[in-house]
């Protein structure tokens, strides 16, 4: 499905001229032969195209200019060189099967055939002389550099035993899967929860927490979904137009919002290419940010450009007057006086004493703000949010725009995310695990968005628990996250992390100290789907291994995809199905029955959605040939048969399907992506059936929230009928149309909140307590954050604010945060194209400072942290701030310098392996990035931890000629090494913003130098930690049960809940924190 393309001035202008044809009166059959939104993939004959028709995919001939015309498989699949899971084309040589070239998919109703470098630079990473091709195993001391080549059966084996122990013995969150972005839609979700234990954790806490948790105080859904394409006015604390989140199909839509007469306001201290080609630039003071956005609310309010019907029937004004204005009549009218005189404080003026933005400008975008009404989109996902103590209040304070404007799910205004993710139905669903992991999610942050994985180092190290499998995918907290020689030393502690493994396509500074280092697929290697909130759209993605798809169509039998792959590179889908079929080898731990087939275990195949093709019987029938178990008991599931399950049971794909003639799995293999819906606007609209309101159990509280009361002995009379109650509220502001309890009356009841009550009409609203916008946190105030400054959009000074921060004695704020476009942490990496394009990370310093330092373009300076510093070179620029030093956080990756032969570490034999196996012993070498990566010597003397650099980027000797053009020498310097913990104490974010010194270097300062103390990072660790408000028991309960969180166990009243204190914890012992000392000791 696709909706209308609309042209622009300059194309309409085009048609006028002839240029391109009139796509506004092509017929409904021409506009099939073009990909979404409009995107030329084949002209009408006589025209130019851009892309092959899909039906010449599989036969496509190119004409090269020096040689024979060459004939390709175009096999669509997905990027993973960020989050954004834009599509891709790759055009494989049907002579050698090699994948030639990589461009977008004009298929894909996110990216729409155009990709940012990343994309298609993927071809590099494929082709990287020194990607891991064979599963290794250590071979000595954890670090040490020492390894063998195994094989991926005792791999399996090994790994399968170590956790089948585990869990029999009852230490199931032991077991620890640690993600950084993971590219699919609940797949690993699920094979946790048929593990049964709480072990999922992610980056969540590095990278948007702060932005999540302020969106979900209003809403519980923790994302927002701008459309942008449609908007008068955006406003964005990003720099959407080159680097930010989703930013390739954001910016395409941004683009065309701005061509259609919108206008642009960027909020961002340094002058981004984005900034650059705004309307209005705000360069914001950091961490004045929510100031600036409440002047802004404070001119809608006083100057009435709020929408009052969206403010009084979708704001749960009516509890905020009872909870804090008691003695106040309860109407509408005195809700606005409040929120006039509420914000009155944050005038322009104000704003910009704390921000350093002209008044004038802010008032402007204000204005222009409520004069965009409905149609005002905006976004923020890192960014500030995410270097502030209480970001959380920045995404909190933008999101109130939204809602005093009533652009909350409007075209041309923002949506929860939710509202355009695809979600799909699973095979073989097990139920939800029943345990809690405190290393993380630890009482003393019961709001944290999510896992408080950035501490698991001092968690270990005072004795919280440790780890008997620990798996990192996707993941390098070594160089991504703060203060990684921390890292370092737990992951180098065999009693802290039994075994560790690592699962990734490359070498990485984390996968240096794992027991296990096993090879998986790039994005064109392995399966997956992936669903982003790009548009007002639903749309999902098939990430495939291409060579093993390209092999499928041309007649080969492909049992695993480490057949058709480099090497013997795998794909996590199949793995984790094998590994979970060997941890319950005889199915008595009930893992095993939720990875059998769901097609070959008695079901039919009409009960499961349709009937099966060809491909996937012949493949279901290799797998259960190749497996041990005897032939009456259920055979396990295969890549394919899961995928087929979930593509079968979207009843909008099916149809399209049946419309190409095509099965829906060949229809996703064969075009990459499907677009379930479009123009998914004002959702909590939706009428719901009033039947519901009949049920016994259901209620309606006197703020029209309708409830599901769960606890079937809740002390509350729930008669017949209408969900009437005999304890009516005389004061009650009953909804049309129903009686109404007291919300005291369920607000301490197990209860499912189903929708709200709106003009008499029950509807579906929003998933928060009141089924409203949540402009007041009556949860953060029972959950002793009772201050105005918490419950209600406010402004909490950061921890570097002015105040704290002595510009006099050469303070500054450090400013780590920003992306390239070329770069994402690690997963951009080995990938010549883009390092050649971006390779350092120079401070930025305005002008004056560089002149109060006596510096210039080129010089070193030494910039010193909390607990260390760095050595870079200083760019000398007008597009920041004075005061403020920035500097990106994607470079600066490294290799260890073993034995101190750096020269045996700058090369690689031949594209055969990455680590290169030696003729004497068949041992093997690390390898690493040789167009990126530096090689470094690391000292560690008691805590005290050295790095300095050894060589840099040098051309080498390999297949790929490129290797010896190599011209540059940088890769850069990693600064996290020396950043302090700073998690927020609500929403648990690391606070990457710094305060730090920049000194000219040193006569004995080098480039690239690097010094921390890692005792010193775990007295700030505890120091933050002071700032919290642990969980002391509140009913018992660890968190709020309406907030999100990963994997969350099920609240059942009565049974042993692990939302409660007291509840299973999957462990040997709990941990009290007065039985232990500081590093964990009795």
């Amino acid at each position: 499905m696709g909706h209308e393309f609309d042209p622009s001035r300059i194309e309409k202008l085009a048609e006028r001229l002839g240029v391109i044809s009139n796509r506004t009166e092509e017929t409904k059959k021409q506009r099939q032969r073009r990909g979404v939104d409009g995107v030329d993939r084949i002209a009408p004959e006589g025209e130019l195209g851009s892309y092959p028709d899909p039906e010449q995919w599989h036969d496509w001939v190119e004409y090269e200019s020096e040689g024979l015309p060459k004939e390709y498989s175009v096999v669509p699949t997905a990027c993973f060189n960020c989050e954004a899971g834009c599509g891709l084309l790759t055009y494989i040589d049907k002579e050698t099967g090699d994948i030639r070239k990589i461009e977008g998919n004009p298929e894909h109703p996110g990216s729409r055939g155009r990709n940012c470098a990343k994309g298609p630079a993927t071809i590099n990473q494929i082709n990287d002389p020194q990607r891991i091709r064979y599963p290794l195993k250590r071979d000595g001391p954890r670090g040490s550099g020492e390894w063998i080549r195994v094989s991926w059966d005792d791999a399996l084996e090994d790994i399968a035993s170590e956790m089948r122990e585990t869990i029999i013995d009852g230490r199931e969150n032991e077991i620890t899967y640690h993600v950084g972005r993971p590219g699919h839609e609940g797949y690993m979700d699920r094979v946790i929860n048929a593990w049964g234990l709480d072990g999922h954790n992610s980056h969540t806490n590095i990278c948007s927490a702060g932005a999540r948790a302020g969106y979900a105080f209003w809403q519980k859904y923790d994302r927002p979904s701008a459309d942008f394409a449609n908007a008068e006015f955006i406003l964005l604390l990003s720099a959407h137009l080159e680097s930010g989140h989703y930013f390739n199909p954001h910016a395409q839509r941004i683009i065309e919002g701005v061509m259609e007469g919108g206008q642009l306001a960027v909020l961002d201290p340094r002058l981004s290419n984005t900034a650059a080609m705004s309307d209005y630039w705000l360069p914001t003071q950091p961490g004045s940010e929510a100031a600036v956005l409440l002047a802004m609310a404070n001119v809608i309010l006083q100057e009435g450009l709020y929408d009052e019907e969206f403010l009084s029937h979708w704001v749960n004004w009516q509890q905020f007057l009872d909870e804090e204005y008691p003695g106040y009549e309860r109407t509408f009218e005195t809700y606005l006086d409040v929120l006039r005189d509420t914000y009155a404080e944050f005038t322009p003026e104000y704003a910009e004493a704390e921000s350093g933005v002209d008044a004038a400008t802010i008032e402007k975008v204000g204005r222009k703000i409520g004069i965009a009404g409905s149609r005002f989109a905006s976004h923020i996902w890192r960014s500030a949010a995410s270097g502030n103590e209480g970001g959380w209040q920045v995404s909190r304070a933008l999101h109130f725009l939204s809602v005093l404007t009533g652009s909350v799910g409007t075209k041309g205004g923002t949506s929860p995310n939710a509202w355009h993710k695809f979600e799909p139905e699973l095979p073989k669903e097990p139920p939800r695990q029943r345990l809690w992991d405190e290393l993380q999610l630890p009482p003393e942050w019961p709001f944290a968005h999510y896992e408080m994985s950035q501490l698991l180092p001092y968690f270990l190290k005072e004795g919280r628990g440790k780890l008997s499998v620990y798996f990192t995918r996707v993941f390098n907290p070594v160089y991504t996250y703060p203060d990684g020689f921390s890292w370092i030393e737990a992951l180098s502690d065999e009693d802290k992390v039994g075994m560790h493994v690592a699962l990734t396509p490359t070498w990485n500074e984390t996968a240096y100290f794992a027991d296990y280092v096993l090879p998986m697929g790039h994005s064109p290697e392995r399966h997956d789907i992936q669903s982003q909130e790009t548009h007002a759209a639903t749309w999902v993605t098939y990430r495939q291994p291409v060579q093993r798809e390209f092999a499928e169509r041309e007649g080969e039998d492909i049992e695993r995809t480490y057949e058709a792959n480099p090497g013997e590179v795998w794909e996590e889908d199949e793995f984790w199905m094998d590994l979970s079929w060997r941890v319950d080898e005889d199915g008595d731990l009930g893992i095993r029955e939720h990875f059998e087939s769901p097609y070959r275990d008695g079901e039919t195949a009409a009960a499961n959605g349709g009937a099966a093709t060809q491909r996937d019987d012949s493949a279901a029938e290799r797998g259960a040939s190749s497996s041990d178990e005897a032939a009456d008991e259920p055979p396990q599931m295969t890549v394919d048969e899961y995928y087929r399950y979930v593509f079968e049971h979207e009843e909008n794909l099916v149809e399209a399907a049946e419309e190409a003639g095509m099965e829906p799995l060949e229809y996703m293999k064969h075009h990459g992506a499907f677009e379930a819906s479009e123009n998914d606007y004002e959702l909590h609209e939706e009428p719901l059936d009033p039947a519901l309101l009949e049920d016994d159990d259901v209620v309606v509280d006197e703020y029209g929230t309708i409830h599901r009361v769960l606890d079937e002995d809740a002390d509350i009379s729930i008669p017949e009928g209408a969900a009437q109650s005999a304890e009516i509220d005389e004061g009650a502001d009953h909804p049309e149309g129903y009686d109404t309890i007291p919300h005291g009356g369920v607000s301490d009841l197990e209860t499912q909140v189903l929708g709200v009550v709106v003009d008499g009409e029950p509807k579906r609203g929003f998933p928060s307590p009141t089924g409203k916008q949540q402009f007041y946190s009556k949860t953060l105030a029972e959950w002793g954050w009772d201050d105005e400054e918490y419950t209600i959009p406010h402004y909490l000074k950061s921890h570097v604010h002015p105040e704290n921060i002595d510009y006099e004695n050469g303070e500054m704020v450090l400013v780590p945060t920003f992306r390239l476009p070329t770069a994402i942490h690690t997963r951009s990496s080995n990938s010549k194209w883009l390092e050649e394009i971006s390779h350092n990370n120079p401070v930025w310093l305005h002008r004056t400072d560089a002149e109060r330092l006596g510096v210039e373009t080129g010089d070193l300076a030494r910039v010193e942290t909390e607990i260390g510093y760095y050595v870079n070179e200083v760019w000398v620029t007008e597009s920041i701030k004075p005061g403020i030093a920035a500097m990106s956080h994607h470079m600066g990756q490294w290799k260890i310098d073993r034995d101190g032969d750096s020269e045996a570490h700058r090369a690689s034999d031949s594209r055969t392996g990455a680590a290169r196996e030696t003729e004497a012993d068949g041992d093997f070498d690390e390898g690493g990035d040789p167009y990126g990566k530096v090689t470094v010597d690391l000292k560690d003397e008691n805590s005290q931890w050295g790095m300095r650099q050894q060589s840099g980027i040098e051309p080498f000797e390999s297949d790929d000629p490129d290797s010896a053009r190599v011209w540059w020498t940088d890769g850069g310097v990693p600064q996290n090494l020396t950043h302090a913990p700073h998690p927020d104490p609500i929403s648990g974010m690391h606070c990457w913003h710094q305060k730090v010194r920049v000194r000219p270097a040193k006569d004995d300062d080098y480039y690239g130098d690097v010094y921390v103390d890692t005792d010193r990072a775990m007295e700030i660790y505890r120091e933050w930690v002071e700032k919290t408000q642990p969980v002391d028991g509140t009913d018992g309960k660890r968190r709020p049960k309406w907030l999100k969180r990963p994997i969350a166990p099920p609240s059942d009243p009565g049974e042993d809940d692990a939302w409660y204190l007291d509840g299973p914890v999957g462990r040997e012992q709990r941990w009290d924190p007065d039985e232990f000392g500081p590093q964990g000791e009795d």
